[in-house]
């Protein structure tokens, strides 16, 4: 028995549903989280993220933003976040909100390049994510917003319809710490147990946990697509809790590099070597990372060549370099022992501190003639738009491909 039900309007209730069904999916609503969108911070819909006041940020096809706040009582809202300020131009210098009659503070700024962009947002002197973002970071710092500016379409960092990884968490106890630590481990896609494949260790910087390599470093999609186009080699990415020591330890300097070393040999390594199908030589692994991460992976890194053959120092540096890596700096047989070394750094963070770092870093590769490749680019600072940049462009490319 078919029943023909009708809305109040006259139309079938079958055919409403199959309506409500369509417009949902060609429309859907700022930050609905329903797919992972290229562009899910457009308004499409007017309508606002859920539990939320206000849409905030909202970004315009001419690529500009607009961000809103509801705070009546504040006498000062400004925008910060040190991203999403070297991606307006604005150095430190945070940007004013102007506030409405009704309480609601608002700013419109831009246009900006399609990325993603750190910031937060700054009341009366105090520190906050945008509560109507529905994107923000946990990282092993306090949490930021995210602002993701779109293109024409999907960028070199977002999921696009080609054969994906897989992503899994692996917890374990570490004799090391003395607790429980995690681990993820992308797969690419068509992984195949029955082949060895060679494995990159990736780390991140101070205040990051392994996740925020997939969060915000979009790894395992730049990967993805690079693959797909026949750009990267099929490999494993190990992402390895790197915090070790608590990064304000009055001792995290001296601490940090042998403690971290000790957990790579002890639980690291082995545990991917027991579990996936890998090349367990130094020249199927590699290490790399960003700030400290690529810390890391110079001062350990360079110390195990025994373990790694291969390195991607992103954002780091030393000015004593001559001093701290000399063993390796005078290590006869480097270049033989070293497939690839890549170091690169932002266009706008090579101007500082961090540009002075990687300088010394170069200057003694130089003088003791150690291959290496250079590559300064994209339109970040030290963030991870940089970040994204230079394993897109650069280290996953060329990795596994030198000798």
């Amino acid at each position: 028995m078919t029943m023909n039900l009708k809305t109040n309007k006259g139309i079938p209730i079958q055919l409403f549903s199959l309506l409500f069904v369509f417009l949902c999916h060609i429309g859907l609503a700022q930050q609905a989280n329903v797919n992972l969108d290229y562009n899910p911070q457009k308004d499409t819909e007017g309508l606002i993220p859920f539990s939320a006041p206000l849409n905030s940020p909202e970004v315009h096809d001419d690529r500009t933003v607009t961000f809103r706040l509801k705070a009546p009582k504040a006498q000062e809202v400004q925008l910060a976040g040190g991203a999403l300020l070297t991606g307006l131009g604005r150095g430190n210098e945070q940007v004013p909100f102007t506030k409405g009659e009704d309480g609601i503070w608002t700013l419109t700024v831009g246009p900006l390049r399609p990325d993603m962009y750190a910031y937060h947002l700054n009341v009366d002197g105090m520190q906050i994510t945008d509560p109507n973002n529905t994107y923000a970071a946990f990282t092993a710092m306090p949490p930021y917003s995210q602002l993701i500016v779109h293109g024409d379409g999907p960028a070199y960092y977002d999921a696009k319809n080609v054969p994906h990884g897989n992503v899994t968490r692996h917890v374990y106890h570490s004799e090391v710490t003395q607790g429980e630590r995690e681990m993820y481990v992308y797969t690419p896609p068509g992984y195949d147990p029955n082949k060895s494949y060679p494995v990159l260790y990736l780390l991140g910087g101070s205040g990051e946990l392994p996740s925020n390599w997939i969060y915000d470093g979009r790894a395992n999609f730049i990967l993805d697509n690079l693959l797909a186009e026949g750009k990267a080699e099929p490999m494993l990415i190990a992402l390895p809790n790197n915090q070790i020591i608590h990064r304000n330890h009055p001792k995290h300097t001296e601490l940090t590099f042998d403690v971290f070393e000790k957990e790579l040999r002890a639980h690291v390594i082995p545990l991917v070597d027991q579990n996936y199908s890998t090349i367990q030589s130094p020249k199927g692994r590699a290490i790399s990372g960003l700030s400290m991460g690529g810390r890391h992976s110079m001062f350990i890194g360079f110390r195990s060549l025994d373990l790694f053959a291969n390195f991607g120092i992103l954002s780091a540096g030393d000015g004593d370099a001559e001093k701290t890596l000399a063993e390796f700096l005078n290590d006869p047989e480097v270049n033989e022992k070293v497939d690839y070394l890549f170091v690169g750094q932002g266009t706008e963070e090579a101007k500082g501190f961090f540009g002075a770092r990687v300088k010394g870093l170069l200057e003694a590769l130089d003088n003791h003639q150690v291959e290496y490749e250079y590559y300064e680019g994209g339109h970040g600072g030290h963030d991870w738009s940089t970040w994204r940049h230079l394993l897109h462009e650069k280290f996953l490319p060329n990795l596994w491909k030198r000798k």
